[in-house]
């Protein structure tokens, strides 16, 4: 299939973008000029890339189309002080063009990656922006495939973790603070209950998703995505701490809880078991595979 894709310079969109790219897809990425392209930089000219503040949106439909699937992983957060309009832009009016344009351009199906974080319409004070404008996109995605536009498919996922993620990402920062054993990592009681799931499963969950509405009849669809169990972040953090043999001190209840702090959330997967799809690494299994990684690219 052509597949555009949105966020290939991001942690799941590098991932996802090599993993189509294995598959014998032809991927078509749009991206900004200044977009670091560290994690995709060996397999760069084995797709097509479009900067989109060089070019209108229309031109890869127009040079590359019909497309005949687009993937939207870009997002933006508010965690550094983003005002509310840069927000607005990167997460609802970008996509909301891109969807148009793809329904102009007769594409027929639509993914769009969401998150867990708005999933019971609650959410960290601290990205409350950020869960407002993923749902206001959302909404508009449902309206448009409701009205017989477009198959938009609308993937919520749980705590992904992987190797190449942010550095300001949580489990990013445990596992280097581990493997370079600095002295304390100060923690909340870590009580809060999460559903880990390594990138690696989510790769596999979106090819079936993808080939299983490879027909893009125009509707409505949305799937939870996560291993469908909980951990608490405590057990994360200790094991972790236990494969990566650290001497750093684990100070749990050094720091307070965030306001509005989710306790438990946990996908269920029941649609994605219709569809054949099932876990294949646990999170002791997926940690190892983490830190391996992450051996390999540092030295520490």
């Amino acid at each position: 299939m052509k597949i555009l894709m949105t966020g290939s310079t991001g942690f799941l969109g590098s991932h996802l973008t090599r993993a189509l790219v294995k598959e014998g897809h032809e991927v078509i990425i749009i991206k900004r000029s200044f977009s670091n392209t560290w994690r995709i930089v060996d397999i760069l000219s084995k797709v097509v890339v479009y900067n989109m503040d060089q070019c209108s949106l229309e031109k890869p439909f127009e040079e590359h189309g019909p497309i005949d699937v687009v993937i939207h992983t870009a997002t933006k957060y508010d965690r550094n002080g983003e005002s509310s309009s840069q927000l607005l832009h990167s997460n609802v009016s970008f996509p909301l063009q891109l969807l148009e344009k793809s329904i102009s351009y007769h594409t027929k199906l639509f993914i769009n990656t969401d998150s867990f974080i708005n999933k019971k319409n609650e959410g960290y004070q601290y990205l409350v922006s950020y869960a407002l404008t993923k749902k206001q996109f959302l909404e508009w995605g449902r309206e448009f495939s409701l009205a017989g536009k477009i198959c938009f498919i609308n993937i919520k996922l749980e705590h992904i973790y992987g190797p190449f993620d942010n550095e300001d990402k949580f489990t990013t920062y445990i596992i280097k603070s581990c493997l370079k054993n600095i002295p304390e990592l100060h923690l909340t009681e870590g009580f809060q209950k999460r559903d880990f799931i390594h990138v690696n499963d989510v790769l596999t969950a979106y090819s079936i998703i993808l080939n299983k509405n490879m027909k893009g009849l125009p509707g409505f669809q949305e799937y939870e995505l996560g291993l469908g169990e909980c951990k608490t972040i405590r057990e994360f953090i200790e094991l972790i701490h236990e494969k990566s043999q650290s001497k750093t001190l684990l100070k749990f209840g050094a720091i307070p809880l965030r306001q509005n702090e989710i306790m438990e959330s946990k996908a269920n997967i029941e649609e994605l078991k219709k569809l054949g799809w099932k876990s294949k690494i646990n999170l002791e299994q997926g940690i190892e595979l983490v830190l391996q990684a992450e051996k390999n690219r540092f030295i520490v």
